[in-house]
């Protein structure tokens, strides 16, 4: 089964490497690596020509295809036609050797499957045990980690409900795929991380990167994954395992995070919940508000004052664009 890689990166020659030098050890290697560059200058072109990498092709993109949905999409238009399943990574990601070799056969195990994602194994510590869970830990398959301080509050003022990870409540702001454990088991799903992503090729004969999400991104993978799951099945292979270390540049300042993670997040909502009841209404807005509040609290609770005080600010700022500025859902 042919497939290919498409890298989209921005202002990180270090870590685009750092992630290509994990590629080069696969025990299944890519039959073409796509680089898809936004960046304002050669430094991650410069730091490519240093090193040889098979089967790679360079993108320098304009203003026209920059950002990341854009760049996505640009990259799958140089896909090979006999390719058949299209990869994401993000590119300050270090794969385990045997990631694409086991995304790729779980497709062979799965046929139905549109889409597969794999498993990000080091941001969450998992402890696999059946004993009784305490108030501030959440478990899910045999395996038990700490919840989130967020959802142990939720959970008290009833804004959380029983809906599996990588599923999307009626009133959104659901568990992600993070929540599932590192059994080494793959879960139907539908919702994937697009950096962590791979889609059959198909699909982009009907389905596009919306071109919404300008720049950084935020919840693009939502809305694709939500918009493919309604076509197909999606999965994610636990045992497909890569690093994320979450590289500083290239990410939007707090006040647009903040104004993004409200505004993007109504439209990935409205994506899978076109007409939401009354009471997801009301449930989406109470956890947008207790979030804000959250946040502003931080402001005397950590350290990074500033950056509580700007992003609640842009979060507040989001919610009330809503009323005014409602974004236009794509069909």
């Amino acid at each position: 089964m042919k497939f290919s890689l498409v890298i989209c990166t921005y202002q990180r020659p270090k870590a685009l490497i750092t992630l290509l030098d994990s590629v080069e050890k696969q025990t299944l290697y890519p039959n073409e690596i796509i680089i898809v560059d936004g960046s304002l200058d050669a430094a991650s072109k410069m730091a490519l020509d240093n090193k040889t990498f098979k089967n790679l092709s360079y993108y320098l993109v304009s203003d026209a295809h920059r950002g990341l949905t854009k760049q996505r999409n640009f990259g799958i238009s140089k896909v090979a036609k006999e390719s058949e399943i299209v990869c994401f990574l993000d590119d300050d990601t270090i794969l385990e050797n045997n990631y694409f070799e086991e995304l790729i056969n779980t497709y062979h195990n799965y046929p139905e499957a549109l889409a597969i994602g794999g498993y990000i194994g080091n941001e969450v510590g998992w402890e696999q045990s059946n004993r009784a869970l305490t108030k501030s830990e959440y478990g899910f398959d045999g395996y038990i980690r700490k919840e989130g301080s967020r959802f142990v509050l939720r959970k008290q003022l009833g804004l959380v409900d029983k809906t599996k990870p990588g599923f999307m409540p009626k009133f959104s702001n659901g568990r992600s795929v993070s929540y599932l454990p590192p059994s080494g088991k793959i879960y139907e799903v539908e919702q994937l991380m697009g950096g962590v992503a791979s889609y059959r090729k198909e699909v982009f004969q009907k389905l596009q990167f919306s071109t919404y999400f300008e720049g950084y991104g935020l919840y693009e993978d939502a809305d694709f994954s939500l918009r493919v799951a309604k076509e197909g099945k999606l999965y994610i292979n636990t045992a497909a395992q890569l690093e994320h270390h979450h590289e500083p540049s290239g990410r939007p300042n707090q006040y647009q995070y903040g104004k993004m993670v409200v505004r993007n997040g109504w439209y990935v909502w409205n994506v899978k919940y076109p007409k939401p009841s009354l009471n997801a209404r009301f449930k989406w807005n109470a956890i947008v508000l207790l979030l804000i509040g959250i946040r502003f609290t931080n402001i005397f609770t950590t350290n990074k004052r500033k950056e509580a005080f700007t992003e609640a600010s842009g979060r507040l700022l989001g919610w009330f664009s809503l009323f005014l500025n409602k974004p236009k859902v794509e069909k």
